[in-house]
C-alpha cells in the first residue's frame, strides 16, 4: 500500500474479533518495525511486553480493574487477542547522556524538559500502528489510568524504573454495527500549519 494511503486509512479500532488470532510472527514483525523508530542518542530505552496468552491478558485486565462494571469500550478492547505494553526506561537516557560524547556530567532530569524516553516509545508505538494497518489488522493505542500503573507492573513483573507509556491492542476489527457520529472534526491543515512564526499560515 502507498505510504500516504496507509497513513490516511489508519484509524483506532475499539472492537476486536476474539475468534481471529494474530500469528506470533506478525507480532514479532510489528515490534521489529517499532524499534526502527527514532531514539535520542540511540539510547533505545524501550521494552515491549507482549500479552498473547489469554491468562496474561486476563492478568492485565484484572490489574486495571477499578471495581466498576465493564463498559462498551472495555468489552470491545478486551477482546483483542494481543496486547503490547510499551515501556520506557528513563535511566537508559540519563546514562547515555552522561557519557563523554554527549557532554553532560550528571544524570539530572532537569536536562529533559520533554521526557524523550516517553516520546521515543510513543513513536515506536506509532510505527506499530502503521505496521498493523499495512498487515490488514486493527490496532489501538490506549493509556492505563495512573492509579493502576503499579498494579499492572506488579502483575506482569515489570521492573522498577520502567514507565508504562501505553498499550497497543492488536487484532482483527469486529464487524461494525453502526457507530456514533464523529463529534470532533479534524483540524484543517491551514489552521495548524504555521510558516515563519506562529500565526502566519500562508505559504509563499
Amino acid at each position: 500500500m502507498d505510504f500516504s494511503e496507509l497513513v490516511r486509512k489508519r484509524r483506532m479500532v475499539r472492537r476486536f474479533d476474539a475468534g481471529r488470532p494474530v500469528p506470533d510472527t506478525v507480532v514479532r514483525h510489528l515490534v521489529a518495525l517499532g524499534v526502527r523508530a527514532p531514539s535520542a542518542g540511540f539510547s533505545q530505552g524501550w521494552d515491549f511486553v507482549v500479552l498473547a496468552d489469554p491468562t496474561d491478558r486476563a492478568a492485565f485486565w484484572a490489574a486495571t480493574d477499578d471495581g466498576t462494571p465493564p463498559d462498551d469500550w472495555q468489552r470491545g478492547v478486551s477482546a483483542a487477542p494481543v496486547l503490547v505494553l510499551c515501556l520506557s526506561d528513563p535511566g537508559a537516557y540519563l546514562d547515555r547522556y552522561a557519557q563523554p560524547d554527549k557532554g553532560w556530567t550528571d544524570r539530572s532530569t532537569e536536562h529533559w524538559p520533554v521526557p524523550y524516553w516517553d516520546t521515543d516509545v510513543a513513536m515506536a508505538a506509532m510505527v506499530m500502528l502503521l505496521g498493523a494497518q499495512d498487515a490488514g489488522l486493527g490496532a489501538l493505542f490506549f493509556g492505563v489510568p495512573v492509579e493502576r500503573h503499579e498494579a499492572v507492573r506488579t502483575a506482569l513483573g515489570v521492573p522498577p524504573g520502567r514507565r508504562l507509556v501505553g498499550v497497543v491492542a492488536l487484532g482483527h476489527e469486529a464487524q461494525r454495527v453502526g457507530g456514533s457520529p464523529r463529534t470532533r472534526r479534524r483540524r484543517p491543515l491551514d489552521e495548524v500549519l504555521h510558516v515563519g512564526r506562529f500565526g502566519e499560515h500562508g505559504v509563499s
